[in-house]
């Protein structure tokens, strides 16, 4: 069966995370071949893989969200829409009715449409746009809700127009752009579409816009509600909703998705690669922290410094490594290395992109401060190399530090999010008692054996590929 994952800003341009989530999936499932839809931000991210693409990957579609730079001047405006197309248009930009998917696919791909920046200088878009402010932004200049607007819907209007590469099965690894080309494949060519959540991304968005500077406050309702709108899409028109854990399905019930459609398939981990790193490192040495994690805003990395900072008034001879790549936000790395440099603070090593194997082995502690994650692989690779973790309360951390019902008792701490404070009194905690560490450790263990293996992980995929496998098989035998 050849199989198109969809994937928004993730693989294979990234590491970690959802990237290497992907790249296990596909390497673990070599009967299937599989086409990789990538969406990118910049042109110059193409062909900048960062993984060696296994055999069974046999094409990668890569489309950019900036790629409307290099589309031709509009040409003369006949664009009439119809009472319908009005309406679709307008439910997308916050209007009251659910937004007609169908019908925007329909004639966003149509001869009708010479450009999406055509589309955004046509009269009939003035007129939907005109009639939204009049509903509910009357005293907000028109220019500047066009420019706001046209910036919103510039990218997925340029994914909506792209070619979709032809596969038995679409399988989106989020919602947002990813999520309606999806959407956008299903419609087109009838095939089944899997969608799987690992955070819930209209939720994560409504976090950075709330935060963001960038969007003038009567604007950021607009912003939110538009996301929400784009993870509609693929809840209403995928075949099956696959989730990592129980509160991101309940959260994905009261956001609109079809409760029927929802089934739990957790990440995993080969616990045997861990078997030469796991445990306590030797007695005598400094207390060693680590963070498997990307230097990007969400993950938080100012709170993790804010509260070393802290650990190092208590326990001095204490290190901290951060372990992951730098380079997608350079700007925010500086900001990390100016806060450090502010608190004063002294041995914290910023790795890069490394094996982190090879670092676990001499590591006490894992630590996670992000805003918002799924269910972290960092935080399964500490358990199984038997190491305690201290996180913040965010996606599945709760119940893989401290069980859903089962014995092993308790494998770190959890804090609340941006509580650096907090973290850091746990990390002192664990810091002063070695016995407590181990025993952490080794609970962790025995929960990734037992429930977060990587076996599970891809069987639950496999089981999951051939019941669609073999409807496809059905409905081909019946036809004929």
């Amino acid at each position: 069966m050849k199989i198109c994952i969809i994937a928004e800003g993730s693989y294979p341009y990234i590491t970690g995370g959802v990237s290497s989530w992907i790249h296990s999936l596909v390497t673990s499932l070599p009967e299937h071949e599989f086409v990789i839809l990538a969406i990118g931000a910049e042109e110059k991210q193409r062909g900048a893989f960062k993984y060696r693409l296994p055999a069974n990957i046999v094409e990668v579609k890569e489309i950019f969200l900036n790629s409307y730079l290099n589309e031709a001047k509009p040409r003369r405006d006949r664009l009439r829409l119809t009472p319908a197309e009005h309406e679709a248009l307008g439910s997308l930009l916050g209007g009251g009715t659910a937004v007609d998917w169908p019908g925007l696919f329909d004639l966003l791909r149509s001869g009708r449409v010479a450009s999406a920046v055509q589309f955004l200088m046509s009269r009939e878009f003035f007129r939907v746009l005109s009639r939204r402010c009049q509903e509910d932004y009357e005293h907000v200049p028109f220019t500047e809700m066009y420019w706001t607007v046209r910036s919103m819907m510039l990218p997925l209007l340029l994914t909506i127009r792209e070619d979709i590469p032809r596969a038995d099965l679409y399988h989106s690894v989020s919602t947002g752009y990813a999520g309606v080309i999806g959407a956008l494949a299903k419609h087109l060519y009838g095939k089944p579409f899997l969608l799987t959540e690992h955070g819930i991304y209209s939720r994560e968005r409504e976090e950075e816009i709330i935060k963001a500077d960038w969007v003038q406050g009567y604007f950021k309702d607009l912003w939110i509600q538009y996301f929400y709108r784009l993870s509609e899409a693929a809840y209403t028109m995928t075949d099956q909703v696959i989730t990592l854990f129980g509160r991101n399905r309940d959260i994905e019930i009261e956001i609109g998705c079809d409760e029927r459609k929802i089934s739990i398939i957790p990440n995993g981990v080969n616990v045997s690669d861990y078997a030469e790193v796991a445990g306590a490192p030797p007695e005598g040495g400094p207390l060693r922290l680590g963070a498997i994690v990307r230097i990007v805003p969400i993950k938080d990395i100012k709170t993790m410094i804010q509260s070393f900072a802290l650990v190092k008034r208590e326990l001095p001879e204490s290190e901290l490594y951060i372990l992951g790549p730098w380079e997608e936000n350079e700007e925010y790395y500086r900001e990390c290395l100016e806060l450090a440099q502010t608190l004063q603070v002294q041995d914290i090593v910023f790795t890069g992109e490394v094996n982190v194997r090879e670092y676990l082995k001499m590591l006490d502690i894992i630590l996670l401060s992000s805003i918002s994650e799924g269910m972290p692989l960092a935080v399964l690779e500490a358990m199984a190399a038997g190491k305690p973790c201290v996180t913040t309360n965010v996606g599945s951390c709760r119940e893989l530090l401290l069980g859903s019902g089962d014995q092993h008792g308790p494998a770190g701490i959890v804090v609340p999010v941006m509580h650096y404070d907090q973290m850091a009194s746990a990390i002192i905690r664990l810091g002063r008692s070695r016995e407590l560490r181990e025993q952490m450790g080794r609970s962790g263990l025995k929960r990734a054996e037992t429930h977060y293996t990587k076996e599970q992980f891809i069987e639950g995929y496999r089981e999951c590929y051939l019941n669609y496998e073999e409807g496809r098989s059905w409905q081909a035998s019946a036809l004929s």
